[in-house]
C-alpha cells in the first residue's frame, strides 16, 4: 500500500461519494473493448480507498452500476457482472484484512442468484470492520431509493404503524439505503461530466461538488488527495453567512 502524505488542514470529510466515470472512453482512447476500462478502473478503486483510509474519511461511497445501466450493450453489462463477482471474490478478504466494512446499496433483485449470494458473503466477512464503510451503489438510483422509502414508509402508515404526523425529513432519511450513515458532505465525478445523474439524490442536497476531467481508471492517489485538498479549504455554510460561521467558530474557541 502506497504512503499517503497527510492533507493540509485536516479539514476531511466525513463521507465522500464518487461517481465513477470514463472507463469506456479511456479503453476507446487505446483502442481496447470497453471492459478493459472497467478492469482498469478496479486500481483506481484500489488507490481511492487507500487515500480516504489513510485521511480519515468514515465512509466511501462508490457508484458502480446505476438502474440506467443495463441499458447498455449486453455483452458490456454481461462482462461487467463477471467483473463485479471476480473483485467481490478476490477483494472481500482483502478489505477484511483492512478492517473495511463492505456494504452494498441498491436493488438487488435483477442480479442473478450467484451474484447475490457473493455480495452477502462478502458483507458478511466484512461485518465487524471498523476503520471505515467502504458502500458500493449496484443497480441503485437516486429515485429508486426514495421510492423504496416512501413505500415502506406508507405500508407502515396502512399498517398503523406509523402516523402521516410522525413523518420528519430525520425520519425519512432514515428509511433510505444510506439511512445510517453521515450524509455526503463531498461528490466526485471523474471522466469531465458535470452532472450527479441519479446519484444518492437525497443525501447530497448540502454535499460539496468536484469535477475531474481525469477518466476513472486515471483517477488514482494524486488525484484523490487534490479532491479532498479542494474540499479542506471550502467554506460549508448551510444556509448561513460566512460572518455567522465565524462568530460560531469564535464562541466556541
Amino acid at each position: 500500500m502506497e504512503k499517503v502524505r497527510p492533507i493540509a488542514g485536516r479539514n476531511v470529510p466525513r463521507h465522500v461519494a464518487i461517481i465513477m466515470d470514463g472507463n469506456n472512453r479511456w479503453a476507446k482512447r487505446r483502442l481496447l473493448p470497453g471492459v478493459a476500462g472497467h478492469k482498469a478502473g478496479v486500481d483506481a478503486v484500489r488507490a481511492v480507498i487507500e487515500v480516504c483510509a489513510e485521511e480519515g474519511v468514515e465512509v466511501l461511497t462508490l457508484f458502480a452500476f446505476s438502474s440506467e445501466n443495463w441499458q447498455r450493450p449486453a455483452d458490456e453489462v454481461g462482462a461487467l457482472m463477471e467483473l463485479f463477482l471476480t473483485a467481490l471474490r478476490r477483494e472481500a478478504r482483502k478489505l477484511n484484512e483492512n478492517d473495511i466494512s463492505l456494504r452494498i446499496i441498491g436493488d438487488r433483485e435483477r442480479f442473478h442468484p450467484e451474484l447475490q449470494i457473493a455480495m452477502a458473503e462478502a458483507e458478511a466477512m466484512t461485518a465487524g470492520s471498523g476503520r471505515f464503510v467502504l458502500q458500493v451503489a449496484a443497480n441503485y438510483g437516486g429515485q429508486w431509493d426514495i421510492l423504496q422509502a416512501t413505500q415502506r414508509m406508507a405500508r407502515e402508515v396502512q399498517a398503523g404503524q406509523l402516523g402521516a404526523s410522525e413523518i420528519t425529513p430525520a425520519l425519512f432519511q432514515s428509511y433510505l439505503a444510506t439511512g445510517d450513515l453521515p450524509l455526503p458532505d463531498l461528490c466526485i465525478r471523474t471522466g469531465g461530466e458535470r452532472r450527479i445523474s441519479n446519484f444518492l439524490l437525497w443525501q447530497m442536497a448540502y454535499a460539496e461538488l468536484y469535477f475531474s476531467d481525469l477518466f476513472w481508471p486515471d483517477f488514482k492517489h494524486e488525484a484523490m488527495r487534490a479532491a479532498l485538498a479542494d474540499y479542506s479549504r471550502r467554506q460549508r455554510r448551510f444556509g448561513k453567512t460566512g460572518d455567522q460561521l465565524e462568530t460560531e467558530v469564535r464562541a466556541e474557541c
